[in-house]
């Protein structure tokens, strides 16, 4: 399996694939910069895993393609 085959800037799982990195990016500045109550807390903790195996999901296509 090689790693260099996330790198496709011409399938559009790749593009979708650095936007869902971007998205964790932004999550976790708010995970450290914002003080949020339980439910903020929780839907945050959510998201963040709903992206993470989503991202998972789409870099092991991008490598098995």
């Amino acid at each position: 399996m090689k790693i260099s085959r996330l790198f496709q800037p011409r399938n559009p799982l790749f593009w979708l694939l650095l936007v869902l990195n971007l998205l964790s990016m932004a999550l976790s500045h708010v995970a450290q910069n914002v003080a949020l109550n339980t439910l903020g807390t929780t839907l945050l903790v959510l998201t963040a895993l709903a992206n993470a195996l989503l991202s998972a999901y789409l870099a092991w296509r991008l490598v098995k393609s």
